[in-house]
């Protein structure tokens, strides 16, 4: 199976704003290191769950893939191109084959627009069949996505959040993509809602072949949606490989103790429910050595100090922890 998206060791930096007496201080100016170093594969028809806290780069991973934040260094390969050294024309055609769907279901569409409009405009825009077909595939898109086509008329504020979330997929796939990212899109409706959306990925991404990137604070979201896991923390990816293996037998200290906080997940390990503690530290004041140390129950004197370590591979699943280093390896 061929690689769509390879992200090679992406940093994505964002600069503190200066007041007078840091200009004046001639101090560096400070960054926040949102991406510190990410790489990763994602085969054509796969889906990737992308999960972590609040504030670890998910969000901004995703949007640096996609080119719609500058990166500090690292590369990004779409289908082969390289999506950082393209001209302007490339680069929009690459991101209409990359489409995301967004956290808000409501904030993501114009109030001020009709959901056919809506749809419509997409279509126009990118020139995609003829005008005379347009209402017919305005139609073709509500129905794809489980909506009636009575709907077409109504304005965002008329429609429920699960509605909503509906019509933004839709958008997404009009322009008929390759990737698409699903941006903590379930996070703002209610659980039986939020079932029903996950449902209807599912069924999309089977019946289209759509090669997805799932992002989710919570790893039950993603349980059964999502082929493989990967686990960021503070920027970085610290465990990444198969689903079955990430929830069934989870290595770093920090992904099991997302899993013991999901009851129904019987693991091939013993978890504790104490593995960690505490909020994560600001990305402005990252702790040296491994990040999550000041966090971990399991922490070694080399954790506080030491570089964490590359991806270690092991087997199904890739893992950064000291505990998996060969000299600590028991």
């Amino acid at each position: 199976m061929s690689n769509l998206l390879v992200v090679e060791n992406l940093h994505v930096h964002f600069p503190l704003p200066q007041g007078i007496v840091e200009l004046l201080s001639r101090k560096p100016r400070r960054v926040v290191k949102a991406v510190n170093g990410v790489s990763f594969q994602l085969g054509q028809g796969q889906t990737l769950g992308l999960v972590g806290e609040s504030g670890c780069g998910k969000t901004t991973l995703s949007r640096a893939m996609l080119g719609l934040v500058d990166v500090a260094s690292g590369r990004v390969r779409f289908d082969g191109i390289d999506v950082f050294n393209q001209d302007r024309m490339t680069q929009l055609s690459l991101r209409r084959r990359a489409q995301m769907v967004f956290q808000d279901p409501f904030a993501s569409l114009n109030p001020k627009m009709s959901v056919g409009s809506t749809l419509a405009e997409v279509l126009k825009f990118h020139r995609i069949g003829p005008t005379r077909g347009v209402p017919a595939r305005v139609a073709e898109l509500m129905e794809m996505v489980g909506l009636s086509r009575d709907l077409t008329v109504r304005k965002p504020s008329e429609l429920s959040g699960g509605q909503c979330q509906r019509v933004g997929v839709a958008r997404a796939l009009a322009v008929k993509p390759d990737l698409l990212v699903a941006d903590e899109s379930v996070s703002a409706l209610d659980v039986s809602i939020q079932a029903q959306i996950l449902n209807l990925f599912l069924k999309l991404q089977k019946k289209m072949g759509l090669t997805m990137i799932f992002i989710a604070h919570d790893l039950g979201v993603v349980w059964h949606l999502c082929q493989t896991i990967a686990v960021m923390y503070l920027g970085r990816i610290i465990e990444i490989g198969a689903s079955s293996e990430i929830f069934h037998k989870p290595r770093h200290p920090y992904t099991q103790a997302l899993i013991s906080a999901i009851p129904q997940i019987e693991t091939e390990v013993s978890l504790r429910t104490d593995l960690i503690s505490g909020e994560p530290p600001s990305p402005l004041e990252i702790p040296s050595g491994c990040a999550f140390h000041p966090r971990c129950l399991r922490v070694m004197k080399n954790c506080r100090s030491g570089a964490p370590p590359e991806l270690i591979n092991m087997g199904a699943v890739q893992v950064a922890c000291h505990l998996y280093n060969k000299r600590n390896h028991n």
